[in-house]
């Protein structure tokens, strides 16, 4: 568990996972309206393009591209996707092969949503919130990275 008594240390949670990031890493981003899910994308995406972007949610547009040095970012927003299928309209099968993929509301892939990938599910913990990370073998060494990334040890 990650708490994150303030939204700087969820910018900061995400400016981490962006450093232990690769081109064609899906994150998929889970909790209620709220929890800081866009939150969290800002401060990836602001890492890795140098902190120049704007980061907005995609709610309307249910897809935002962010060309940055270290590889392309596709930051999708589901909330609104009608079907699973949708989401290959959207250019899902193109940001897997060449682009880190930043998914909020990744339960509306369905069968679609990638086994390799990192679970980022985002909760309420008083005033704040907390972030467990979870995910597959590719995924335990970068965890234990970004816990020392946050932590400063």
């Amino acid at each position: 568990m990650f708490p994150l008594p303030s939204e700087q240390d969820t910018l900061t949670l995400g400016a981490a996972l962006a450093t232990h990031a690769r081109r064609g890493d899906v994150i998929a981003l889970s909790g209620p309206l709220g929890a800081g899910k866009t939150t969290l994308a800002r401060g990836f995406i602001q890492k890795m393009s140098g902190g120049e972007e704007e980061v907005v949610s995609p709610t309307f547009t249910l897809v935002q591209v962010y060309e940055t040095p270290g590889a392309p970012i596709w930051h999708f927003d589901l909330y609104r996707l009608n079907q699973p299928e949708d989401a290959l309209e959207l250019g899902f099968e193109e940001a897997l092969a060449t682009a880190i993929s930043l998914v909020e509301w990744p339960e509306r892939l369905g069968e679609f949503l990638p086994a390799s990938r990192l679970d980022v599910t985002l909760s309420a913990l008083g005033q704040g919130r907390e972030a467990r990370l979870t995910g597959g073998p590719a995924w335990t060494e970068r965890i234990a990275a970004v816990r020392k990334h946050v932590s400063g040890t």
